[in-house]
């Protein structure tokens, strides 16, 4: 057990003693979390949802009341403070006593073009007569025009807020036109899903998108750089004239390499938590063995490459190359939910995006996507695969 435990203080004193190393293994994954944090920590609080509106009422009303401006008020009341002093969901724009309705409506259009608005909402003229004769007859005649930015996210998620606006001033108009059937209607029971009493903030989604790319960073260049460097130079031939065995060198190797996870994750856990206000609990079970599998999917690739390279040189030009795509393809850093089909192809073949999907899963930052099993299975799989490829082509001397 010493021979073990001796390696692994090696392993890790190696990785803490070189300047490039502790950069970009220990303090390159918390200088990620400072910028990001510093940019992004408040996307997701309440303040920040406020969506830029404009409304264009054209309707001069009807006989039984102008339903456009009944539509126009709710919107407004969107547009008011809350009394804890929050911004309020809409910021809303309206033409001025006077002022040239068409210029105007054309202006915000334009507006919404260039991301200036989030949706233009126009009223058209004589909307309150067809709603009228609408409700009348059962046809669907009134029609509310709502523009909004295609591929904009704050776009969209305004729509959304304005089609819940409408539907409950539908349901008014249709009070007040003596047409609503009370019994009829479908009632809503409202249930929130892993709601807390503190709203989920990008850190919190960021912080276990941080921790899993240092174990990447790790595993990926750390365990295929130290073994090709030291087979090139030779070091590890002294390994094989001691009563060292290769499975207790690996062992060794290993346990140093969680060493390092470990360090790392410390680093982010106490910088997400007292300098971002981060809330994540990762000592639940569950998300110590997606943190623990992380560390060992990761260390498997490591060794991948390192057998399929030939030189040191070699496995980092490798390293480099799969390292973005399985990165970023990977969910660690933001949502994947829309990517076109060769993306996609490639993210349901990558460990990492099981990784991240169930360690976010597993400690309350968002619903996972993949079964438990696949989230567990296929990272298991890959290290199987690259175990198997790693005993098979691994070379451990230049000599060999």
């Amino acid at each position: 057990m010493r021979d073990i435990v001796a390696v692994a203080r090696t392993q890790l004193a190696t990785a803490l003693r070189e300047r490039i190393t502790l950069f970009w293994f220990v303090l390159f994954p918390l200088f990620v979390l400072a910028l990001f944090g510093f940019i992004f920590a408040d996307i997701g609080e309440r303040a920040d949802l406020s969506f830029r509106v404009t409304v264009v009422n054209l309707d001069r009303g009807a006989a039984r009341g102008n339903f456009g401006s009944d539509v126009l008020a709710t919107l407004a009341g969107l547009a008011t403070a809350a009394p804890g002093g929050e911004a309020p969901l809409l910021e809303l724009r309206v033409p001025g006593e006077g002022a040239d309705v068409r210029a105007f409506t054309d202006a915000e259009l334009q507006a919404l073009r260039v991301g200036r608005r989030d949706a233009v909402v126009v009223i058209p003229d004589g909307f309150s007569e067809a709603l009228v004769a609408a409700v009348g007859s059962g046809s669907a005649a009134a029609a509310i025009e709502v523009h909004t930015s295609g591929g904009r996210t704050s776009s969209e998620m305004a729509l959304r807020v304005i089609e819940q606006v409408l539907a409950g001033v539908d349901r008014e108009i249709l009070v007040q036109l003596g047409q609503f059937d009370a019994g009829r209607a479908v009632i809503v029971d409202q249930a929130e899903v892993g709601a807390s009493d503190r709203t989920l903030a990008y850190i919190d989604f960021l912080v276990p998108g941080v921790v899993l790319m240092g174990f990447f960073v790790a595993g990926l260049f750390s365990v295929p750089g130290t073994i090709l460097f030291g087979r090139e130079n030779r070091v590890l031939r002294r390994y094989w004239v001691t009563p060292l065995s290769v499975p207790r060198f690996l062992a060794g190797f290993g346990l140093g390499h969680v060493a390092l996870c470990a360090l790392q994750f410390a680093g982010l856990w106490l910088l997400g938590r007292f300098a971002f206000g981060s809330q994540v609990d990762f000592f639940r079970p569950l998300a110590l063995v997606y943190l623990a599998l992380s560390a060992a999917t990761f260390l498997a690739i490591g060794f991948l490459v390192a057998a399929v390279a030939r030189t040191a040189n070699a496995g980092m030009a490798i390293a480099n190359i799969i390292n973005m795509p399985l990165m970023f393809l990977g969910g660690l850093f933001f949502p994947t939910g829309t990517m076109p089909p060769v993306l996609r192809a490639i993210m349901l073949a990558n460990p990492v995006s099981y990784l991240a999907d169930g360690l976010r899963a597993s400690v309350g930052v968002s619903v996972a996507a993949y079964s438990t099993a696949a989230s567990l299975g296929v990272p298991c799989a890959w290290i199987v695969g690259c175990a198997v490829v790693a005993s098979l082509r691994m070379k451990w001397d230049v000599g060999r």
